[in-house]
């Protein structure tokens, strides 16, 4: 399965646009959804300079996509509109796996890892 380079950048990123590190209805939301820039940088500790290429290059990947949310819930707060960024399905089925194919090469023992998007050692 190819993708892009599994660096622990991108393995960061996409464990935050997995769910992983929120519970339960976040994580349904977050999948849904997606994240928006400033929220992916909070959550990852990446800055914008590492956080948006790397989010570009996921994306020319398939496993991103990426949505203006609506004017009218910006409007209604008094902020502009944040651009959300979500796994499309390919990332969603992609990512899990290699994910796990990573942390069984670093563990060694690979291939005994199952992927998943709750649990584990992913």
């Amino acid at each position: 399965m190819s993708g892009p380079k599994m660096t622990p950048h991108t393995q960061t990123v996409l464990r935050a646009l997995l769910g992983r590190g929120v519970d339960g209805e976040r994580r349904t939301t977050v999948l849904a959804e997606g994240l928006y820039g400033l929220e992916l940088s909070t959550l990852t500790g990446l800055p914008n300079g590492t956080l948006f290429p790397l989010l570009e290059r996921l994306r020319q990947a398939g496993w991103v996509e990426r949505h203006w949310e609506a004017d009218a819930l910006a409007e209604a707060e008094g902020r502009p509109r944040r651009r959300f960024f979500r796994l499309t399905d390919k990332g969603a089925e992609c990512a899990p796996y290699a994910l796990a194919a990573v942390t069984a090469t670093d563990s060694g023992h690979a291939g005994a890892v199952r992927p998943g998007y709750a649990g584990g050692t992913l």
